[in-house]
């Protein structure tokens, strides 16, 4: 080939790499070279747009280690401030919400206010007494107590299988005057449907036990015994200890175990040597909480203060003078039957068979006394037949 020819072929092919690196569609071939200008600007980043809204980083320090392109930060605090405009439009729209909530609060509050500012409890109903009962016993029984005097009636009702049947056993009443609430107050203590009415204050939370409070929530009595639930199965004896250790002198602690394991089933029981280290144990609030977990506690039942009853000894001269000696009665009869001649003893009692309908006696009964046959497997002792 000419110098001219070779020339041309270079020519060409330089034009094609030109075309194949402006078009991006094309595939490049290895031999291809790429120019690439270290001192090109580079765009943002999705990490560094991360960091940057987090506020962990700068534009400043991101400039001194990159050449940031200005366009993409020019986008990228576009973006910001419609975000920052959104944003603040959901927060107008939610104060505006809010608001409106608020103007509107006061209304109904007033209004619930009213009603249950002179209110009652009135509790131990039956379960079968209605609004219409409660009414007409009130009406009756205050005088000058008219219908309209009695604001509001809420009964709560018991579900049962989707129907409201059955009252759950009170009811709150609002009235008209504090002069009136008294005189229903009054009436406390009084039968209504064969139950004697408690009526009190529907304010007045006296006498009413905290949920919180362990002591008052216990079943049993106090004594010198602790159960403790929700335990993790993780806990031993030794922590358990050393929880409740500031409360008093421990004696022993019982816990439950798994057999294969021996790990904690999740409670236990102590055994303090006072009764007032058990009772501080349930008031301190330190004891409350175990591995971060909420302790349940209750007074153990003492066994020791059980008062079982014994059945009275039965005494002979009592049964004497009611019923008599036995052995003289015997004697007696004995002693009559003696001198009477006449007297014959009565028959003994025959055991009787139950034959069956054509005259045969029952296969349970016929095989009652047979001697049981062993389980165990007999050798043979017979001989082997053979035929020719």
């Amino acid at each position: 080939m000419s110098d001219s020819e070779l020339e041309k072929k270079d020519a060409i092919e330089n034009t094609e790499v030109e075309k194949a690196l402006k078009d991006p569609t094309k595939k490049r071939k290895v031999d291809d070279e790429i120019e690439v200008d270290l001192k090109a600007s580079v765009p943002l980043s999705k990490k560094q747009k991360r960091l940057l809204r987090r506020g962990k980083i700068t534009l400043e320090e991101i400039n001194k280690k990159f050449n940031i392109d200005p366009e993409s930060i020019k986008e990228y605090e576009q973006e910001l401030q419609e975000k920052k405009t959104i944003e603040n439009q959901k927060q107008k729209a939610a104060d505006a919400a809010f608001t409106e909530e608020e103007q509107e609060k006061p209304k109904v509050n007033k209004k619930k206010e009213d009603s249950s500012k002179f209110s009652v409890w009135i509790g131990n109903l039956s379960f079968d007494t209605s609004k219409d009962h409660i009414q007409r016993y009130v009406m009756a029984k205050v005088e000058g107590l008219r219908e309209k005097d009695i604001v509001r009636i809420n009964m709560p009702l018991a579900k049962n299988d989707g129907k409201q049947i059955k009252n759950k056993g009170f009811v709150y009443m609002d009235l008209s005057s504090e002069e009136l609430r008294d005189k229903v107050i009054g009436l406390s203590e009084t039968e209504l449907n064969g139950r004697k009415l408690l009526i009190k204050d529907a304010k007045n939370f006296k006498g009413r036990p905290d949920k919180n409070d362990p002591i008052a929530n216990s079943k049993n009595p106090p004594s010198k015994i602790l159960f403790v639930g929700n335990l993790s199965f993780d806990t031993t004896d030794e922590q358990l200890e050393k929880h409740f250790q500031h409360c008093g002198e421990i004696k022993r602690v019982r816990m439950a175990t798994f057999e294969d394991t021996g790990k904690c089933k999740g409670f236990a029981f102590i055994d303090f040597v006072t009764e007032e280290a058990c009772i501080k144990a349930m008031k301190d609030k330190s004891t409350y909480k175990m591995a971060q977990r909420p302790l349940r506690m209750e007074f153990g039942e003492d066994r020791s203060k059980r008062n079982v009853k014994k059945k009275p000894a039965r005494t002979t001269g009592s049964f004497e003078k009611n019923f008599g000696n036995n052995n003289e009665g015997a004697h007696s009869e004995k002693r009559e039957h003696s001198k009477d001649s006449s007297y014959e003893p009565a028959p003994k009692k025959v055991r009787r068979e139950h034959p069956e309908k054509n005259g045969r006696v029952k296969s349970s009964i016929a095989l009652a006394g047979a001697q049981r046959a062993s389980a165990a497997i007999v050798q043979s002792t017979g001989k082997k037949k053979t035929f020719d």
